[in-house]
C-alpha cells in the first residue's frame, strides 16, 4: 500500500465491499422470468426462490464472519466471504435446472454475508456512536445506487446478452472489489486484540448480546424495518411491471424510488450530527407510519388501486424516510459492544435478517393485486419498531448508563 487510506476511499470501499448482497438481488430482476423459462421452471412463483434464497444464506452466513473476524482479524474472514461469493457465482453460470441455479444462489448469500458483516466489524474498530452513524449512512449512500443501477445494468445485459451473463457481471465485479480492498486497506484489528476461540467465549459473547435488552430492542426495531423494505422489495415488481404495466420501463422506476433512500441516507449522515440517532430513528419510524395510514385511507376512499402517480409519490417519500433508520439502528445496536464488534455485528445481523426474511414475506405473500397488503405492512412494522425503540430510549434515560448514551 502506498499511501495511508483517506476518508473518502475508505467509506467508498466499505461501501463496495457491502454492496454483493443488494447488487446479487437487484440486478436479477429484470431477469427472473428468462431464468424460469431456460429452466423449465413448471410453477413460475418458484422463479421467486433465485431471490429468497439468497438471503437465507445470508442470514446463515452471517453465524459465522462475525465470531471468525474477532479471532483471525477482519481481512482474512472478508477473503472467504468473496471465495464462497465467487464459487457461488460460478454455479450460477453453469447451473443446469432450478436445483443448481439455487444452491449457486445459496453459496453466493453465504459468501456476501462476510463483507456485509465485518465491514460494519471494521467500521466500528475506528469509529463510534454518532460518527459512526454518520460513516455507516455515508456507506449506504453510496451502497443504495445499487438498486438504482442494478436492474437497470440487469436489463442491459439482456439485451446483448443472456442472463448467465449477470452472473458473469457479478463474478468480475466480486474480483475487482477484492483486489482493491486486498490492496488499499489495513488491517484494522491488531493481533493483540483478536480473541482466541473458545466455545465458552462464544457463548459468553453471544450471552451477553443477547441478555442486553436495551441493545436487543434495537436489533428487532431493525428487522421490523427491514422486514418492511423486504416486503417492498418482493413485491416492487409485481406492482410496478404487471399490476401498472410499466413492462421493460420497471428498471427506471425502480431507480427513481431508489433514489429516495440514497437523498435519505446522505442527509442522515448531516441530520445525526446535529439532532443525535435516536430522535431521527423515531421520527422516521412513527412518519413511517403516519405517511402509510393516510395512504390506506386513500385506497380505502379511491380504490385499492390507486393512480400510478400517487403510488410512485407515496413510495418514493416512504423510502426516504426508511433510509434514515438502517444506518441508525445498526449503530445503536452495535454501541455497547466495541469489544465484540464481531460477533456482535454477526448476531444483529443473523437475527434482523431472518426476523426480516419472515416478515417481509408474509406481507409480500398477501399480494393480491392492489397495494394495500403492503401498505398495511409499513403501517405495522415501522409502528412496532417506533414502540420498541422509544422504549428503548427511555430505558437508556432511567439507567443513564454509559453504554446507552449517545
Amino acid at each position: 500500500m502506498n499511501k495511508k487510506i483517506g476518508f473518502t476511499e475508505f467509506v467508498a470501499m466499505m461501501a463496495f465491499v457491502t454492496c454483493f448482497v443488494a447488487m446479487a438481488i437487484d440486478v436479477m430482476l429484470p431477469a427472473l422470468s428468462y431464468i424460469g423459462s431456460d429452466l423449465q421452471v413448471e410453477n413460475a412463483n418458484d422463479t421467486q426462490l433465485v431471490i429468497a434464497t439468497i438471503f437465507l444464506g445470508v442470514a446463515v452466513g452471517q453465524v459465522l464472519y462475525g465470531p471468525l473476524s474477532d479471532v483471525v482479524g477482519r481481512k482474512p474472514s472478508i477473503y472467504l466471504g468473496f471465495a464462497v461469493f465467487i464459487v457461488g457465482s460460478l454455479i450460477c453460470i453453469f447451473a443446469a435446472d432450478l436445483e443448481m441455479m439455487l444452491i449457486g444462489r445459496l453459496f453466493q448469500g453465504l459468501g456476501a454475508a462476510g463483507p456485509r458483516i465485518v465491514t460494519v466489524a471494521i467500521v466500528r474498530d475506528q469509529h463510534k456512536g454518532p460518527q459512526m452513524a454518520r460513516v455507516m449512512s455515508l456507506i449506504m449512500t453510496v451502497f443504495i445506487l445499487v438498486p438504482i443501477v442494478a436492474p437497470i445494468i440487469g436489463q442491459g445485459i439482456l439485451m446483448i446478452s443472456d442472463w448467465r451473463m449477470i452472473f458473469v457481471f457479478l463474478l468480475i465485479m466480486a474480483l475487482l472489489v477484492l483486489f482493491w480492498f486486498a490492496l488499499r486497506l489495513p488491517e484494522s484489528l491488531p493481533a493483540e486484540a483478536r480473541h482466541p476461540f473458545s466455545w465458552q467465549k462464544l457463548a459468553n459473547s453471544f450471552k451477553e448480546v443477547a441478555t442486553h435488552k436495551v441493545a436487543m430492542a434495537y436489533v428487532v426495531s431493525l428487522g421490523l424495518v427491514f422486514g418492511a423494505f423486504l416486503s417492498f422489495l418482493n413485491s416492487v415488481q409485481q406492482i410496478l411491471q404487471e399490476l401498472y404495466g410499466l413492462g421493460d420501463a420497471f428498471p427506471f422506476y425502480f431507480a427513481v424510488l431508489a433514489m429516495g433512500i440514497g437523498a435519505s441516507n446522505f442527509l442522515n449522515s448531516k441530520l445525526v450530527l446535529r439532532f443525535g440517532m435516536k430522535p431521527l430513528v423515531m421520527g422516521a419510524q412513527l412518519g413511517s407510519a403516519l405517511l402509510s395510514s393516510g395512504a390506506l385511507m386513500v385506497c380505502i376512499w379511491i380504490g385499492a388501486v390507486p393512480p400510478f402517480w400517487f403510488v410512485m409519490a407515496y413510495l418514493f417519500v416512504l423510502l426516504m424516510g426508511v433510509g434514515l433508520l438502517f444506518g441508525n439502528l445498526n449503530a445503536l445496536s452495535m454501541e455497547p459492544f466495541g469489544h465484540i464488534a464481531g460477533l456482535a455485528s454477526s448476531f444483529v445481523g443473523v437475527l434482523s435478517t431472518l426476523l426480516a426474511v419472515v416478515l417481509g414475506t408474509l406481507v409480500s405473500f398477501a399480494y393480491n393485486e392492489t397495494i394495500v397488503p403492503l401498505v398495511s405492512g409499513f403501517i405495522i412494522l415501522p409502528l412496532s419498531a417506533f414502540l420498541l425503540t422509544r422504549w428503548a430510549a427511555n430505558q437508556c434515560c432511567e439507567a443513564d448508563k454509559e453504554d446507552c448514551k449517545e
